[in-house]
């Protein structure tokens, strides 16, 4: 008997353990993770905050930008005070107040939160000694077109989508700041797409258009010229307002340079003046964090300890219930004078269920060692006749008793014969049953496979009045061995030939399905009993217990069909009416 283990070892002191330290982590997890949503909500309001001061000034640029002064900005300031919680005042560069959404004057701030000014909104982010070369994509100006010009290219753009959609394309019209219409192809690209259904129709410059850019072109050639930048007199403009010029590298700077200086120029006397943004919080956001002091962290540690010690009790009181039942399993485990233990155990949790499954492994246990005598008996009864005889014979020469003819010698011969037909079977049930039988599989006719059955057959089944047919539907083809799936179909075939009276049928039929063909062998003979079905397949198992060798076969046939036609990945079965017919069937994948 094994010796108990220590203590350390038991499941006792390994729940404990887990249990003990699942507890601690999980104290010290929530303490992180509350450290952690309080940094992350910080983190978060910080974010919104960033996220409305941004929405506030893009609101306002887009004001300024399509507005030419500030007179009725107030209903804009105070809704975007009212969805952000927050206190927006505009004043003058000055600081001479425009609007505020607070009450009474406000309280100005050293320095202001943004400047609001539509043509220089990337002021900032130039840095010292770079200018700002893009004003607000909003301001339009003198581009912004008459309704006119507006569905009139509408109208040209819903044209051309439906052109390009009917060309394959996927297109859809967008209207830009200024009322125009455009075309955008979203797929597939292509280099021709864009002269398509039109194109440069839609991209011609309308009258107004025409006019804005004209003047556009004359302010940015006069800067040009007075910065004797040559040939100024020969760039062009496009409908984007982007320059088209060749020149050296300083030349296209000065020349860009001049662009912007126009642009802006060209919309000043459109979009608001420049004004100073300041964003106060209306009421001061405090967000506690965790007690972190002397007697917020004493209580934490009480708090732990409790867990703790209610932790140890619960996980204490759960390993000894459960090592009472484990302990009764180990002592009838090793109770070594029973081999056939069985397992009692009063529970209904898995413990019980363990139990239970021990009790079936050893009841099967006891069976595989039954199956095991059994077979050995078998075997040793099935060689011990054809030797016997064979001993008895040649003693009987050896004396002087029987001679040594050529009858003597054909007798010998056949005793031999059955002997090596014995081991040869349980050769191929051996390979069979380990997996390790070699197959040849092919696409096999079933109605080639049937025919040669039948025909290797018919002569013995006529000797015994028995008629042989075949029945084959559609033309089947089965994935296996010819040489096993005859072997299989020539076992049935003589079982079947066997057991059947003079003047019965044996039928070899075929059927395919969607994925398997079954084949069947049917006969008219005596049948085999309900009780006696389930052991068909048995090992040296015979339906007339009375029936030797030479009669009733070795008892081994139906147990090789079941491991072939297994090793097929197929599947047999038998089904029988005593007295009336029994069929074997076999599925087999289809080729």
């Amino acid at each position: 008997m094994r010796p108990r283990n220590r203590l350390r070892h038991s499941l006792l002191a390994r729940m404990l353990t887990a249990s003990l330290a699942i507890t601690l982590v999980s104290v010290l997890a929530t303490a992180w993770l509350v450290t952690r949503s309080t940094t992350l909500s910080i983190a978060q309001e910080r974010g919104q905050v960033l996220a409305d001061d941004t929405r506030i000034q893009d609101v306002l640029t887009g004001y300024a930008a399509r507005n030419p002064d500030w007179s009725t900005v107030g209903p804009v300031v105070h809704d975007l005070a009212e969805d952000t919680g927050r206190v927006i005042t505009l004043t003058t560069p000055d600081r001479e107040l425009i609007t505020s959404s607070g009450q009474g004057r406000p309280r100005l701030a050293t320095r202001a939160a943004a400047v609001i000014d539509p043509l220089h909104p990337d002021q900032e982010a130039a840095g010292p000694g770079r200018s700002a070369v893009v004003i607000d994509p909003r301001v339009v100006g003198p581009f912004a077109l008459p309704v006119a010009e507006q569905d009139r290219l509408r109208v040209m753009a819903t044209r051309r989508v439906t052109c390009l959609e009917r060309l394959g394309y996927d297109a859809q019209s967008l209207v830009r700041s200024s009322g125009r219409s455009d075309v955008q192809i979203f797929w597939p690209a292509s280099p021709v797409a864009s002269n398509l259904c039109h194109g440069d129709d839609l991209r011609q410059p309308t009258r107004t258009e025409a006019v804005a850019l004209a003047d556009l072109r004359r302010l940015v050639v006069d800067c040009a010229e007075r910065r004797a930048v040559p040939r100024a007199r020969k760039l062009q403009l496009t409908l984007e307002r982007q320059i088209r010029y060749t020149g050296t590298p300083g030349q296209i700077e000065t020349v860009n340079d001049c662009s912007a200086q126009a642009q802006r120029t060209q919309m000043a006397r459109y979009v608001a003046p420049p004004a100073l943004l300041f964003i106060n919080a209306r009421s001061a956001v405090i967000i506690a964090g965790p007690d972190l002091s002397q007697a917020g962290a004493t209580r934490i540690a009480a708090v732990t300890g409790l867990v703790l010690a209610l932790t140890f009790l619960i996980t204490a009181l759960v390993a000894f219930r459960l090592a009472r039942p484990l302990r009764a399993l180990v002592s009838a485990a090793q109770d070594t004078g029973n081999l056939n233990v069985r397992f009692a155990v009063d529970t209904t949790y898995e413990i019980g269920s363990l139990a239970q499954a021990l009790n079936d492994l050893s009841r099967r246990r006891e069976q595989a060692e039954e199956q095991r005598k059994e077979m050995v008996s078998d075997i040793a009864h099935e060689l011990r006749t054809p030797l016997t005889n064979i001993r008895g014979w040649l003693e009987a020469a050896q004396d002087g008793i029987a001679s040594p003819d050529a009858a003597l010698l054909s007798s010998l011969q056949e005793e031999a014969m059955l002997l090596q037909h014995i081991i040869d079977d349980l050769q191929t049930l051996s390979s069979a049953e380990a997996g390790t039988l070699s197959l040849s599989r092919q696409q096999v006719r079933a109605s080639e496979v049937l025919g040669q059955v039948a025909a290797a057959h018919r002569a013995t089944a006529e000797a015994a009045g028995v008629t042989v047919l075949t029945q084959v539907v559609g033309e089947p083809i089965v994935d296996a061995d010819p040489l096993r799936l005859r072997q299989v179909l020539g076992n049935l075939m003589s079982n079947a030939i066997r057991h059947t009276p003079p003047g019965g049928t044996v039928t070899l039929s075929a059927s395919p399905d969607a994925s398997h063909t079954t084949i069947s062998v049917t006969d008219t003979g005596q049948g085999i009993q309900p009780d006696d079905l389930a052991h068909v397949f048995d090992r040296f198992w015979r339906a007339d217990k009375s029936r030797s060798r030479r009669s009733g076969g070795s008892g081994l046939g139906l147990c090789i069909v079941k491991q072939l036609v297994e090793a097929h990945q197929g599947e047999v079965e038998a089904f029988s009416r005593p007295g009336v017919e029994t069929v074997f069937t076999l599925r087999l994948p289809t080729g």
